[in-house]
């Protein structure tokens, strides 16, 4: 049967039409049906056009707010209590989509699914964890990126826990390799927070290799990388803004070198490869791990391949059986840190 998959018409800064284009994509690549939802006067006079008087499983659902990049999380979260964000993510909580996807403000986008979908057992804080590649061809999943400004070190530890059962669930890495993000691979190296963190890490369920640096977030030394959001963010912009510059300063070198028809031809090809490595677009989305239900954010530049890609996902997610895995790692956490706490000696009584 075809997954459900609910669709913020409201969220990129093109909307609806990358939404829309987007929805028409998957409906025809995917075995899914999409719930596109926003302002109906909108999105389904576009869709209509968009379709050409053709059928796809594309249902518009009304909601008559939408919350911009340019509101403030919390005060919208508060008082747009129709936006397309909450009526879509109540179409998660009450079963009637497998997942949701939003292109839209992620700040927002975080604070209602906590609202609404709520917080897995044991969990937290959520995490938002982007998709990275690597120069060994596999991706490697950084997180989080964003949801936690400042995280204690148990939080990363909640961070890869989760983090690993998506990369086993959904990256197909049998064995995790899970890195700390620090400035440099000793174990003495960092701030506080990741030295009280490392020591907590080895000694969870997880294949944990040490410390990594910047330079291996895309190196493939690990498979999965934690740091708290702020320290994450700033990495995950770093990159997208280096990645524009490579693949532009690479455009042009290349037409001021390559002269022959074939050549350029030639070039032309490693060039479209080279470039589909590096776009975010093809990875769809960062997932919210941590939430009761499944929501992936994508970028707020978003194009046609950017939602199909995200909806790709969510479905993915959603077939994944990812929050049940987490659910489980957290209760054996829990169970782990209760033993250590037992096995603590009680201190002696005084001599009387």
């Amino acid at each position: 049967m075809p997954l459900d998959i609910v669709v913020d018409g409201m969220g990129s800064d093109k909307a609806p039409e990358s939404e829309i284009r987007g929805a028409i994509s998957a409906c025809r690549t995917l075995d899914v049906r999409v719930l596109l939802v926003g302002l109906e006067d909108r999105l389904q006079p576009a869709l209509h056009h968009a379709l050409a008087g053709g059928h796809l499983p594309i249902e518009v659902v009304h909601a008559p707010e939408w919350i911009s990049m340019e509101d403030k999380a919390a005060q919208a979260v508060r008082t747009k209590r129709d936006s397309s964000m909450r009526v879509g993510l109540k179409l998660v909580r009450e079963g009637k989509a497998a997942g949701f996807f939003t292109a839209g403000n992620t700040g927002a986008a975080m604070a209602t699914a906590k609202m609404v979908l709520g917080m897995l057992s044991g969990v937290d804080r959520p995490a938002l964890a982007a998709t990275l590649p690597t120069t060994k061809g596999s991706p490697s999943l950084l997180l989080d990126v964003g949801a936690n400004v400042d995280s204690d070190p148990e939080n990363l530890v909640q961070f890869a826990l989760m983090g690993n059962i998506y990369a086993c669930n959904l990256l197909r890495i049998a064995s995790p390799r899970v890195g700390l993000l620090s400035i440099g691979e000793e174990d003495s190296k960092g701030n506080a927070q990741t030295r009280d963190t490392l020591p907590l890490l080895r000694q969870a369920d997880l294949h944990c290799v040490g410390n990594v640096e910047g330079r291996d977030l895309f190196n493939g030394q690990a498979d999965v990388i934690v740091c708290d959001g702020f320290v994450g963010n700033v990495a995950l912009k770093a990159s997208e803004g280096l990645a524009k510059l490579v693949s532009s300063s690479l455009r042009e070198s290349l037409k001021s070198t390559v002269t022959s028809q074939i050549g350029a031809l030639l070039s032309q090809n490693a060039f479209k490869s080279f470039k589909k490595r590096l776009d975010y677009t093809e990875y769809g989305g960062a997932p919210l791990l941590g939430v009761r239900g499944v929501c992936i954010v994508g970028h707020g530049s978003s194009n046609e391949t950017a939602v199909m890609n995200g909806i790709r996902v969510t479905a993915e997610f959603a077939h994944a059986e990812v929050n049940a895995g987490i659910e489980a790692a957290m209760h054996a956490r829990k169970q782990q840190l209760a033993h250590s706490t037992e096995a603590i000696p009680a201190t002696a009584p005084p001599d009387a």
